[in-house]
């Protein structure tokens, strides 16, 4: 790596093992935060990620030259890990070794990129002069600094927007051949996608032969071939359900959809489909497209609001260096893309998702960067792709709506399918709250008093249609003023108050004080949400209800004439419609009956309430609390088996379903054996709710748990002793030497437990991250860990489950207690419902329970060379549970001493598996597995 000379600017880090300041020409010193925030108070000074060191410094305020700002103009659409080292990584310079080495490494760091803006080489010059103009205007910190350094072009730069490149019509792809496909032509592919010389794996190949089956030509219409297919930690099951796919997509011309849970997993789905496709083919198209919903992307409408004056101070600065990354990126996906997850938490309001389409008020065709849109190239590109990549929430909306450009998707591969009940769950599920409502009323009436940004009412969007068709006018204005009786700005002060305005907000008000009354949850002191059944409510609640559905009914009403009228246009066309015109009447009716599909389901949950409960659904009122503070007030309906819809919405509509996962199954203990518990599983697939029955396969992971990995149950850690609790994670972190995974299922215990050891920990050379903590977005915080072996993470359900940290940075995880599922009223319905299976009700739970310590143990071992530590801090660990884990998995009781030990000594692999003296029971549970 190169050396390079420093900026002569002061530079700052803070971490939670000090502070260290150095002088413009000076040398580094510690000092403490006092003098630290008065220094940048005074003179700029070079940091990396602001908002972190103002967390470190405990003073919000703070200002400075952020590197992370500068590399974002220097490199957008480029990945960096936003830590002094992945700058350094990122720029190919030496990284520094310490702490204190950090503040004279920012000069070098800053001495590079400037550099970099006056380099002949510079990839990404064009359109920075313009850039650096306009922030320059806006007051950027760097913008004195680099602007010397760039060069103004002979020819004017041109616009963003006249750069970006336009997507192109294309026909309509032809539904795809029926064809056949032989297990040799699977496995040819498979070898093909593998590479030559590759590790041949038997399991791998049976893997690929059993997924092959959903590629068969259907026999009976409603009846799609569905697979369940479990398959543990390394079987390579993204090549194996790849290798079927890309055949049959050559062979049939049709196009296979991939749905999945996670952004990583997307991420890692997209690297891998390169082996099958090639980037583009030779006419320019697409073979392998990303989907997501349109909250993803960039609006560049949004965008272009804020570039010229929606946006003011620190935010504007933003959407420069967003429109930036536009020129540059790949697809416009702003989440989980190629926009660095950090940047936006650079700025502290919510700035991102102002620029992408958060509320469904997309003009279509009225837009005038339509043609240059990012999500209708994705949504075109996609029709004619041979492999979609998309998520189970897109699949599952689209298939609901009917929304698909192209041909609607007959092959899917659900990845990650142990949540497609969780995210059925979510899709199907109805809810009236306040925030719901308030958005309703924004995209029907529009801007009101002195709101900014793009928000259209439905006035703006059809105003040419209003003035050609009478009756679609009047249907306008009617929503309008019947929108009027919906919630508006301040409408929780209001209902705290007890001055609700009209029927909606007093229907909630109601609600509020229906929940306060009957929760005996004791959530109300702790500051957390509070919820109560729907049952045996009081009269003016039901009186509520009644003139609230009244008042719903007067909004659906003129938008279903509206809608009606704009289908009439469409068929009975005026000369002046064009085909854009007809595109956006055509988006506009459909955003229109998604709002009328909402309307209608809260009018039904409204008409049940004071009478008989529907059997098939779960109801109940909400108060949603955040520290105390109320955000949200509401009524929530949730299907009592959301794969009901699920199969008639997807699974009749396809012609082959995989739903594949390392955890499809639970793994119960019946007598000594442990089994799969392939009925529970089939249950959960939805595929009884059709009338089929479907095909299982199951494939054991390769991976050497026995002498890779050990499972810890230390019994010592009183359940509720918030400092011993700490002390065990910070012992625990000390003596794994870092690279810990630790996961809470409360977010005060994981604030608290962080509190008390980042800075002893720090001090030790072992930094520490922690979600709900850190001002760093999820996935950022994931890559920081990834690359830093001596880092350990604290973090919740986010990542028990999301997170692909494969080598040394990851050889120890940790949970606070047995994941036990929170009680809540959809949880105990279902669980009441469970009660007349085997097992009842105790089984229901113990199935959570295993799958949510199989995921976590599954963070673990995520390659065969991986070795480490499971540890869990209860104790009482029901032995029941266990089967959890690998077959072979030594578990073993212990107190935290020595587990420590154990800890201390290594990864299993450089010990042996026995127990250590005085454990108890722990030779029992290791016989046992």
């Amino acid at each position: 790596m190169a050396t390079l000379p420093s900026i002569p600017l002061p530079a700052l880090h803070a971490s939670h093992g000090g502070i260290w300041l150095r002088d413009a020409n000076g040398a580094t010193r510690g000092c403490s935060k006092g003098e630290a925030i008065n220094r940048a108070a005074d003179t700029p000074v070079l940091l990396v990620n602001a908002p972190l060191v103002a967390s470190r410094l405990g003073y919000p305020d703070l200002n400075g030259l952020d590197l992370l700002e500068l590399y974002a103009f220097v490199h957008p659409a480029q990945f960096c890990v936003p830590t002094a080292k992945g700058l350094a990584q990122a720029l190919a310079i030496e990284p520094p070794a310490t702490d204190d080495a950090v503040p004279e490494f920012l000069q070098r760091a800053a001495a590079s990129l400037v550099d970099t803006c006056s380099s002949p080489d510079w990839q990404q010059r064009e359109g920075a002069w313009s850039a650096v103009q306009s922030l320059t205007r806006l007051r950027w910190p760097w913008a004195q600094v680099v602007a010397p350094n760039i060069e103004k072009p002979q020819k004017a730069e041109k616009w963003l927007f006249s750069r970006l490149p336009e997507w192109e019509e294309a026909g309509e792809r032809p539904q795809p051949r029926q064809v056949a496909i032989t297990e040799e032509a699977v496995a040819a592919s498979l070898a093909r996608l593998t590479g030559e010389g590759a590790e041949q794996r038997e399991g791998q190949r049976k893997y690929a032969a059993d997924a092959a089956q959903v590629f068969a030509p259907r026999s009976r219409r409603d009846r799609p071939h569905v697979l369940l297919a479990q398959a543990g930690t390394g079987i390579g099951k993204t090549l194996g359900y790849l290798a079927p796919a890309a055949h049959w997509a050559a062979q049939s011309g049709g196009t296979v959809w991939i749905s999945t849970y996670t952004k990583n997993l997307q991420r890692q789905l997209r690297r891998e489909s390169r082996r099958a496709w090639p980037e583009t083919r030779g006419d320019g198209s697409q073979p392998v497209v990303v989907r997501k919903g349109r909250e993803n992307y960039l609006c560049l409408l949004n965008l272009e609001d804020a570039l010229q004056g929606g946006f003011s101070g620190r935010p504007a600065i933003l959407a420069q260096l967003v429109a930036r990354w536009a020129a540059y990126t790949a697809d416009g996906d702003m989440i989980g893309g190629d926009l660095p997850g950090w940047l936006g938490t650079l700025f502290r309001k919510r700035g991102i998702a102002a620029l992408t389409d958060q509320r469904g008020e997309c003009i279509y065709a009225g837009c005038p960067h339509y043609r240059k849109c990012f999500i209708e190239r994705s949504a075109r590109a996609s029709a004619q792709a041979d492999l979609v990549i998309a998520n189970h929430a897109l699949v599952m909306i689209n298939a609901a709506r009917g929304r698909h450009q192209g041909q609607p998707p007959t092959r899917i591969v659900f990845d990650e399918g142990h949540h497609v009940f969780d995210a059925a769950d979510s899709t199907f599920a109805a809810a009236l709250t306040g925030q719901e409502a308030i958005e309703l009323r924004r995209w029907i009436i529009g801007p009101e008093r002195n709101s900014r940004g793009r928000r259209r009412g439905l006035a703006a969007r059809l105003a040419d249609v209003a003035s050609y068709d009478d009756a679609g006018g009047e249907a306008v204005e009617a929503a309008i003023e019947a929108a009027g009786a919906l919630p508006s700005d301040g409408w929780i002060a209001r209902l705290a108050e007890g001055t609700p305005l009209g029927p909606i907000e007093s229907l909630l008000g109601q609600v509020r004080a229906t929940a306060y009354a009957r929760d005996e949850s004791g959530a109300q002191d702790a500051g957390y949400g509070i919820e109560t059944e729907v049952a045996d409510l009081p009269g003016p609640l039901v009186d509520a209800a009644q003139r609230a559905q009244e008042a719903l009914a007067a909004i659906r009403q003129p938008l279903m004439t509206l809608a009606s009228r704009l289908e009439a246009v469409l068929e009975d066309a005026p000369d002046w419609l064009d085909g854009q015109g007809r595109a956006r009447i055509e988006g506009a009716r459909h955003s229109m009956q998604w709002r009328i599909d909402l309307v209608a389901a809260w009018e039904s949950l409204l008409a049940r309430l004071g009478g008989p409960a529907d059997p098939d659904f779960v109801d109940w009122f909400a108060v949603e609390r955040n520290e105390a503070r109320e955000f949200d007030i509401g009524i929530h309906r949730r299907w009592l088996d959301p794969m009901n819809p699920f199969a008639k919405v997807v699974l009749e509509q396809a012609h082959g379903v995989m739903l594949t996962s390392a955890t499809l199954t639970d793994r119960a203990r019946e007598g000594e054996t442990v089994g799969e518990d392939w009925p529970h599983a089939v249950r959960r697939s939805g595929a009884g709710h059709i009338d089929l029955v479907p095909r299982t396969a199951s494939a054991a992971s390769p991976f050497d748990y026995a002498s890779r990995a050990e499972v810890l149950i230390v019994t010592d850690i009183r359940r509720g002793d918030l400092p011993a609790l700490a002390g065990a994670y910070g012992r625990l972190i000390e003596a794994a030497g870092g690279g810990t995974l630790g996961l809470f299922t409360a977010i005060k215990r994981l604030r608290t437990v962080h509190s008390r050891i980042a800075d002893r920990l720090a001090r030790a050379g072992l930094p520490l991250f922690a979600q709900h903590v850190d001002p760093i977005d999820t996935g950022t915080l994931t890559d920081i860990f990834r690359d830093d072996p001596k880092a350990s993470l604290l973090g919740t359900d986010a990542l028990r489950d999301g997170v692909d940290v494969p080598g040394e940075s990851l050889r120890c995880v940790v949970m606070e207690a047995v994941p036990w599922p929170r009680p809540t009223i959809l949880h105990r319905a279902r669980r009441l419902a469970a009660s007349d299976e085997e097992g009842g009700g105790g089984r229901y739970d113990d199935r959570i329970i295993r799958a949510r310590l199989a995921q976590a143990f599954g963070r673990l071992i995520r390659s065969r060379d991986d070795a480490g530590h499971f540890i869990v801090l209860s104790s009482a660990f029901p032995s029941r549970l266990l089967s959890a884990f690998p077959d072979g998995t030594p578990v073993i009781r212990l107190t935290l001493d020595e587990a420590l030990a154990r800890v201390s000594a290594g990864p299993p692999t450089t010990h042996d598996n026995q127990p250590a003296d005085g454990t108890g029971n722990a030779r029992e549970d290791l016989d046992r597995l």
